[in-house]
């Protein structure tokens, strides 16, 4: 591989296009720059070999995750008791690899999809490739393209196609974008079609049904370093007792975060049972909750007690932190591998919703709210999305931010307000629109008091899900696999 001017130029966009992808997500929100990045990975993709290609793609995947996942660092160096060279190595390792899936799909593309209409072929390749970074070896759909759109003008099409077709209509405006730069002056009406079929589009698919409901979300904010010691489980007990006896007039349900209580749920049902004696009879509380059933398999679960009905077990598990794959051969390598409860066993793919305060709940623990396949089929069968989170790991990182976004565009694509709860921020209420009507302070031992409504119909993704985009992805390969042919 030679790496002439025109090469290493090429590898130059790539690693902008992918520092200029971060900057669309939060915190930063600079949405405009997804389809410059797009622009910069398509221009002269047709002139380098499969080989070559392979190189282009994964150095984006290299600046896209080294600068968009650098929370991996803190989550295994300050809370996974890793020194800082292991720590790096494994952060590096991280970013190498998931970077291979921009590899994979660039060096499919060169060698199986021909130049004929490369501006749709592109766009198709780039969301299957997304598709397939969601599932493979568990998926990790962070920082798809699509999810910085929630606060764009595309954001109305987030409810009928989902994040998968926001990803798509990026990625054409980018190619479409560098064609009308070559003077293909007819591109202008799908570009200019992209972006203002929008205003066309019903505003909201869903409906709120009856009164509201008054609703408490607490952050204990407990340091994660101390929090599985007795005296982390002591602090944890009184703090969210203390919070809850604050907000018990004049609520309909309290909200704990991801694992609040530091501890099995046998353990904790006297502290619940304690703090639901002091709650009004029609209040609702529900917790996040490690819980170990009689075969000794450890669950990452919501459970309730007051005006609840029915638990939720986390079906997500995410692998190195909540289940260790080639376990065998990992435990007790480092550290990292050996922290609390990170053996647990994965949930049933069909749960009954909760029911909490007379609203059926569709539950999303921490990981599992940037899945949007699982979070469509909860939010189809209830009222309201609740998730709970212990972002802590995250440290003060652009991590939560990130989530919060995720969580956001989930709110939008199925037309249900999110109830978030999360250990130390970012905790808020999310409207069926996907902003943010309340948010309470990170890093600060508080609550967050609102209201949500419970809300009915279905959004066309939640009905139909990714499949029509998936499909449509597929179609725009046609003309460039007919003319490899």
């Amino acid at each position: 591989m030679g790496f002439t001017p025109t090469l290493m130029l090429q590898l130059l966009a790539a690693l902008v296009a992918g520092g200029f992808t971060t900057l669309t997500a939060s915190p930063f929100e600079l949405w405009w720059l997804g389809p410059v990045a797009m622009g910069l990975l398509y221009v002269g993709l047709h002139t380098l070999t499969p080989r070559q290609a392979a190189l282009k793609g994964w150095l984006y995947g290299v600046a896209l995750f080294a600068s968009g996942t650098s929370w991996v660092y803190v989550s295994i160096h300050d809370y996974g008791y890793t020194g800082v060279p292991l720590a790096v190595f494994l952060t590096a390792l991280f970013v190498g690899v998931l970077a291979l899936f921009f590899a994979g799909t660039f060096w499919l593309y060169r060698r199986f999809i021909g130049p004929r209409w490369a501006l749709l072929t592109f766009a198709g390749a780039w969301v299957l490739g997304e598709v397939l970074r969601t599932y493979l070896f568990t998926g990790f759909p962070w920082l798809l393209v699509g999810a910085s759109y929630v606060d764009s003008p595309l954001a109305n099409w987030a409810p009928v196609g989902g994040v998968y077709l926001l990803s798509l209509l990026v990625v054409l405006t980018g190619t479409l974008g560098a064609e009308l730069l070559r003077r293909q002056w007819w591109v202008a009406l799908p570009l200019a079609a992209i972006w203002l079929a929008p205003l066309a589009l019903p505003s909201q698919w869903t409906t709120p049904v009856s009164e509201p409901t008054r609703v408490a979300l607490l952050q204990g904010n407990l340091p994660q370093l101390l929090k599985w010691t007795p005296e982390g489980q002591r602090t944890a007990a009184n703090t969210y007792s203390e919070l809850t006896r604050e907000v018990a007039d004049e609520t309909d349900l309290i909200v704990w975060p991801e694992t609040a209580l530091p501890m099995i749920d046998s353990q904790a049902r006297p502290v619940l049972e304690r703090v639901q004696s002091n709650l009004p009879p029609e209040t609702a509380l529900i917790t996040g909750i490690v819980q170990l059933d009689e075969n000794d398999r450890y669950f990452n679960s919501v459970i309730g007690v007051g005006n609840v009905e029915g638990s939720y077990q986390k079906e997500h598990l995410v692998p190195f932190g909540e289940y260790l794959p080639l376990e065998s051969l990992l435990r007790g390598a480092i550290n990292f591998f050996d922290l609390p409860m990170s053996s647990f066993t994965k949930g049933a793919s069909e749960q009954v919703p909760m029911q909490a305060a007379g609203v059926a709940i569709g539950n999303a623990i921490c990981y599992e709210i940037i899945y949007p396949a699982l979070v469509a089929k909860r939010a189809a069968d209830s009222g309201v999305i609740v998730t709970v989170s212990n972002d802590t790991w995250f440290g003060a990182s652009i991590g939560p931010h990130q989530h919060l976004q995720m969580a956001r565009l989930r709110a939008l694509e199925n037309g249900r307000y999110v109830v978030r709860a999360t250990s130390n921020g970012i905790t808020a209420i999310i409207d069926p629109r996907g902003d943010v009507v309340e948010r309470a302070p990170q890093f600060e031992t508080t609550y967050l008091t609102g209201e949500f409504y419970a809300m009915e119909g279905l959004t066309p993704f939640t009905r139909l899900g990714s499949l029509p985009v998936w499909l449509l992805a597929g179609l725009l390969l046609l003309p460039g696999l007919v003319r490899r042919r």
